[in-house]
């Protein structure tokens, strides 16, 4: 007689633990309907000032002016990117913690150092491409070259002697591979960031460096640093009287960068589409579209499978120049 009874019990239990669990997911479901319903915080791995923190504050507006929301700017530089792109991998993948980035965390880094505290494939849902931009080689205005011939003769006269600073492997890569393709021996100087080595090469600490325009370009307009070469093919629109370092003296050399977004990885699906749908609207924001416009950045935007195939490409790409240029992983 018991057998029964419980047999009965069980039955009786499962159309209540449906409806538990249908309750259970209606709220999950009302979330992703309403994201975002609080600020999301951007991570910029780089400093304040930088052309990546520069882009994060531009694209946050545009955020905000569609959700209502507010986007917060987090900047975490330090371990050449690797301490922000960290922070992110390892956050609740939900949405809010957002990596504003470059090819330095997700092409270069991996053929750089032989440990990462991160991987940036399997630890990461790609967002989408945010710009692509050029370099721009700046020295001192007391600094005795005024051409990039001229720099060149005196780094062959003095091997070793000169230094560049860099702080992101596309500013590290580009003195890299200037070394490479003229044939001269350069001390190399890193810093946390960009900004971060441009005050000493304000104060003459070091020779030169090769960096964003957004970060380089107003110095050299201010008078505060002297312009030798821009590091594409094609002289820029923003600083047509500076020739490229290809015509100066390196044929063929050209160096540039991208940003991109990306979420910790297990972001759900829908989310990981809103946060696409969101970044790429606010890429034609008037504020994103002064920084385009002002750095010499172009627009590039993308789906987060798009972002997958040309991050897998750009990665084969800067293995390729790393090895070139004889850098060991360190």
């Amino acid at each position: 007689m018991n057998k029964p009874r419980r047999h009965t019990m069980k039955i009786r239990a499962l159309p209540a633990l449906a409806a538990l669990f249908a309750a259970a997911c209606v709220p999950l479901a009302a979330a992703a309907d309403d994201f975002p319903n609080r600020p999301i915080t951007f991570v910029v791995p780089f400093a304040a000032g930088s052309a990546t923190d520069q882009i994060a504050r531009a694209l946050a507006q545009g955020v905000t002016e569609q959700t209502g929301q507010a986007v917060v700017i987090e900047d975490k530089p330090g371990a050449s990117a690797m301490i922000g792109a960290q922070d992110v991998a390892r956050a609740k993948p939900d949405g809010y913690r957002v990596l504003i980035t470059t090819n330095t965390t997700h092409a270069a880094n991996e053929h750089l150092y032989k440990r990462l505290q991160y991987d940036p494939v399997k630890d990461f849902e790609p967002l989408t491409l945010l710009g692509k931009g050029s370099q721009i080689m700046v020295v001192n205005p007391s600094f005795p070259a005024k051409t990039v011939g001229d720099f060149l003769a005196m780094a062959r006269k003095e091997p070793g002697k000169l230094s560049f600073g860099s702080g992101s492997s596309s500013s590290r890569i580009a003195g890299e591979l200037l070394q490479q393709m003229a044939d001269v021996k350069l001390l190399h100087v890193p810093y946390k960031s960009n900004p971060l080595a441009l005050t000493d090469l304000l104060g003459g600490q070091i020779s030169t460096m090769i960096t964003d325009m957004a970060t380089g370009l107003p110095q050299v307009q201010s008078g505060k640093l002297r312009a030798l070469g821009v590091t594409t093919l094609k002289r820029s629109s923003l600083a047509p009287d500076v020739p490229t370092i290809a015509e100066s003296g390196v044929p063929g050399y050209e160096m540039g960068y991208w940003f991109a977004a990306y979420a910790p990885a297990g972001t759900p699906a829908d989310v990981v589409q809103r946060l696409n749908a969101l970044l790429i609207k606010a890429t034609q924001s008037a504020a994103a579209k002064q920084f385009y416009s002002s750095t010499g950045t172009d627009p590039a935007t993308s789906t987060p499978a798009e972002l997958a195939a040309f991050q897998k490409a750009e990665s084969r790409k800067w293995q390729t120049i790393i090895k070139q240029a004889g850098i060991e992983p360190e």
